[in-house]
């Protein structure tokens, strides 16, 4: 492939996003899946595509001194790092991290409110899910089966 000489390779206009790096050049964003990487289409990444420290500092406009900072002291917030210690959050990274600015940011929590608040959530014993819709109508199914064993146990 011939080059143009006259634009230098530092003047490609990439701000050391992850595309650059793998010689993406038409708005596709790589993601991390396990040791691959895998390519959204569009200029967007999809809301379960792993984001750099400078993606998630963009999307939430927290600094990213500020984001290294809570990986010290959330021991919930832990992205993926890679060589040169390259961060990757995950989709629930960055949910964490927008919940901790806005308990730390917007209603008034300090950072030992907040790992306290992680960490009670943390503990708290989860009850079964019923939510899932599936649930009550596997009950009734195991319900009737039992029934007809019991039925047949007295018809023989």
């Amino acid at each position: 492939m011939p080059t143009d000489s006259s634009v230098p390779d530092s003047a490609d206009g990439s701000d050391g996003d992850l595309s650059s790096s793998v010689g993406l050049d038409d708005g596709r964003a790589p993601t991390l899946d396990g040791n691959a990487l895998l390519v959204t289409s569009g200029p967007g990444k999809t809301d379960t595509a792993f984001r750099t420290i400078g993606e998630l500092s963009r999307e939430t406009g927290l600094p990213q001194h500020i984001l290294r900072y809570w990986e010290t002291r959330f021991s919930q917030l832990r992205p993926l790092q890679r060589a040169g210690n390259r961060r990757y959050y995950r989709a629930e990274d960055a949910v964490l991290v927008r919940r901790i600015d806005t308990l730390l940011n917007r209603e008034g929590y300090t950072v030992r409110g907040v790992q306290q608040l992680l960490a009670a959530e943390k503990t708290t014993s989860v009850a079964p899910d019923t939510s899932d819709p599936m649930i009550p109508a596997l009950r009734a199914i195991r319900a009737l089966l039992a029934q007809a064993l019991v039925e047949d146990g007295s018809h023989t």
